[in-house]
């Protein structure tokens, strides 16, 4: 029994192999003929002009500029014009139109002629006018209202343009990590194929067993799934950097660099909590919005102010059209002043009052949040700068185990088992460090976010 499994073992390797090295082949049909270079502050570039998200938080900027001109507009004068065309028998109808057609004589006041007119036509054009000359200053603090809601959304803008830089960079060396993780398989495929031509050569020379060459065909196998995975990640890293950019998936960019270390300016943990609260869009946002929201109770107060108007009106009457009639005019000046609305004015102003309660409160729970953040990406940072130096230590100790191990095992001194270790911890130091580094750069373009200070011309962005 234990024979027959073997051989079946040794059967079935060998299939699994062939259609290993076969899958790479397909995945690498599979991908696009070409991709375009980029480099990361192209990226970036691109993506500012592209984007969706910007281009709707850009949308609420021009709505905002609408907003104040409608604002002013309540602050001008209001003139319209009308053009009618009437004809009737109705006796006051016809009664007054007839004094402003001024064309009324002494034959009109029979009582036929009052009782049941003939029929009569009239053309009327009117130009009238209206001017709110005082509302208890409501229409001033409603463009100032409309200049706050346009700075919340100009904050907005640049907040959105800052969460879309970082995730182009994310996105980037998301990209740059896929393609080292396939450098890295790669590497790794061959030295499988390395340990497993040995141990083909020491069963051969009968100082191993069959098992060894197994046991490397399995850590072969392995090695091949864990390059076609990579190649698969690789192709939608390029697609999420697609994505990133504004642009459809299919447009793929490959990074024009390689990953690699870089040196970033070091910032205290202090220094990012302050930059943040001076310098984050959004709380800046989220102030100009409690401004807002305080002229918006100065205004429901002003409601309960009186509110002075000017009217004029000038109107000509004619039988036909601009001729045979006459013109009048009048004018006047009009003091309102609500006295009842059934407690209207009263909700609209607790409305108010709540809503200023809770854009403060909100405003609190932002800073607060805020901190929070660039805390946990200042520690991220920290974290992942010293696992590289870390990691960068254990891959000179993990390589110079593997050539060690290699060296016994040629020897005799040491089993397959010790050589497959050795070599599994040596590919797991390759990529924790490579993972550090990504991390790192990652992890500081969030800290510059957190801080309010990711744009174009920030270290992780600039080469």
């Amino acid at each position: 029994m234990k024979t027959k499994k073997i051989y079946a073992a040794g059967f079935a390797i060998p299939v699994i192999l062939a259609l290993a090295a076969c899958c790479p082949k397909l995945a690498k049909a599979q991908q696009s003929p070409a991709s375009q270079t980029i480099t990361l502050p192209e990226a970036v570039k691109i993506a500012l002009e592209k984007n969706p998200q910007r281009k709707a938080a850009l949308a609420d900027t021009r709505a905002a500029s609408a907003d104040i001109k409608e604002a002013r507009s309540f602050l001008m004068p209001r003139i319209t014009f009308s053009e009618t065309a009437m004809r009737g028998t109705d006796p006051v109808y016809v009664f007054g139109s007839r004094l402003r057609q001024q064309r009324f004589t002494t034959a009109d006041f029979a009582l036929n002629a009052l009782n049941t007119p003939t029929p009569l036509g009239n053309y009327a054009t009117r130009f009238g006018g209206a001017w709110n000359l005082f509302d208890s200053l409501a229409s001033w603090r409603g463009v100032d209202r409309a200049k706050s809601v346009q700075d919340a959304s100009t904050q907005q803008l640049a907040r959105t343009e800052q969460e879309i830089v970082f995730r182009v960079v994310d996105s980037y060396y998301g990209a740059l990590l896929a393609k080292k993780h396939v450098e890295l398989a790669g590497q790794a495929l061959k030295t499988a194929q390395a340990i497993l031509d040995r141990s083909k050569d020491r069963v051969e020379s009968g100082v191993a067993v069959e098992s060894d060459s197994l046991s490397a065909q399995v850590r072969l196998a392995a090695r091949n799934q864990e390059l076609i995975g990579a190649q698969n990640n690789l192709e939608f890293a390029r697609a999420q950097l697609s994505t990133a950019l504004g642009l459809p998936a299919a447009n793929e960019f490959d990074p024009a660099e390689a990953l690699a270390e870089k040196n970033l300016p070091a910032q205290s943990l202090e220094d990012a909590e302050k930059k943040a609260m001076e310098s984050r869009p959004d709380l800046k946002r989220i102030r100009s919005e409690e401004i807002a929201q305080q002229k918006s109770v100065s205004i429901a107060k002003a409601a309960f102010g009186p509110r002075v108007n000017a009217f004029a009106d000038w109107e000509a009457d004619n039988p036909a059209f601009f001729s045979g009639g006459g013109n009048n005019w009048t004018a006047g000046i009009e003091l309102q002043f609500d006295l009842f609305q059934g407690g209207a004015k009263r909700a609209e102003l607790s409305r108010e009052q709540a809503l200023q309660e809770k854009v403060a409160s909100v405003k609190e729970m932002a800073s607060d949040a805020a901190k929070l953040e660039v805390r946990r990406a200042f520690y991220d940072v920290d974290a992942a700068r010293r696992q590289i130096e870390v990691a960068r230590a254990a891959i000179a100790a993990a390589e110079e185990s593997l050539r060690i191990n290699q060296d016994r095992y040629e020897s005799g001194l040491s089993t397959i088992a010790d050589l497959l270790a050795a070599e599994e911890a040596a590919r797991h130091s390759q990529t924790d460090y490579w993972e550090a580094v990504y991390r790192y750069h990652t992890g500081y373009a969030g800290l510059e976010l957190a801080s309010g200070t990711l744009n174009l011309q920030s270290p992780v962005v600039t080469p």
